[in-house]
């Protein structure tokens, strides 16, 4: 159980410096840089915004107009980390055939690294909200509440990152399946709109999606003050630590069959 918590620790230098030579290399020779972590989740909430606020005129009875647009980039956010991470991880193996025929890379980092790049925008985006909840007076103690969320939310896309990119070796139709999956979780997560809203009948389904109790605890404590409600951090904790140790055990047993793959 615990030699997945003992190889991240091992490799902790590797895994920071190959992340921060990621960042470097990815933003290297583009006009804008390294701007885009923080210009990307703000075109995203606009368009959001312009659908959920302009078009739809979709509006909560208890929050304000900005108030409600900030509930979005407190969902937004979180989802935008988490897809980013899947989009990454799932190919993270095969493109670096190098790096697994190298008998001293310890590969499980792998994915791991793939998961840590993706999160720069959400961290990026996270300070972004932070401030601009400060602006308008909704800063509280509960803010302090998203680390340990965010926490357990990369040890969750870690645990899936392990699970797709071992996969996508074996069946190399795993990114297209991806691409729509995170189409499908879009849509199905409560990004822009409130479990309430939803018919009762399908509420059981919405909780079947592991981003509701993310994304629902993330805006109870960054728009509504409070300790997230309906049990959503307990479950999120077993989810999470769940699929951590089952996507490690998966890898290892797959790890195997890498060689003549890939």
């Amino acid at each position: 159980m615990f030699r997945s918590f003992e190889m991240l620790w091992k490799h902790r230098k590797m895994l920071r410096a190959t992340t921060i030579s990621d960042i470097r290399s990815r933003y290297a020779g583009s006009v804008l840089g390294m701007f885009w972590l923080i210009l990307y989740p703000i075109l995203m909430l606009s368009a959001y915004s312009i659908v959920y606020v302009f078009i739809l005129r979709l509006r909560l009875d208890q929050i304000s107009t900005p108030e409600y647009v900030l509930l979005i980039f407190a969902g937004l956010i979180p989802f935008l980390g988490f897809s980013e991470g899947l989009a990454n991880s799932v190919v993270s193996v095969t493109a670096n055939a190098s790096l697994v025929k190298n008998t001293l890379y310890p590969i499980e980092i792998i994915p791991v690294k793939a998961v840590f790049f993706s999160q720069c925008t959400e961290v990026v985006g996270m300070c972004i909200l932070v401030i601009a909840l400060a602006v308008v007076g909704k800063l509280s103690w509960w803010t302090l509440m998203i680390v340990p969320i965010w926490f357990f939310q990369v040890m969750f896309g870690i645990g899936v990152g392990w699970i797709i990119s071992a996969l996508n070796v074996i069946l190399r139709d795993m990114q297209s399946l991806i691409g729509i999956i995170t189409m499908f979780l879009m849509m199905v997560s409560p990004i822009a709109y409130t479990p309430d809203m939803i018919p009762e009948g399908l509420r059981a389904f919405l909780k079947l999606n592991p981003l509701y109790y993310f994304i629902t605890a993330y805006q109870d404590c960054l728009l509504y003050q409070r300790y997230p409600t309906q049990n959503v951090f307990p479950i999120l904790i077993v989810f999470s630590l769940v699929t951590f140790l089952l996507g490690f055990w998966f890898f290892e047993k797959m790890k195997q069959l890498f060689d003549d793959n890939i």
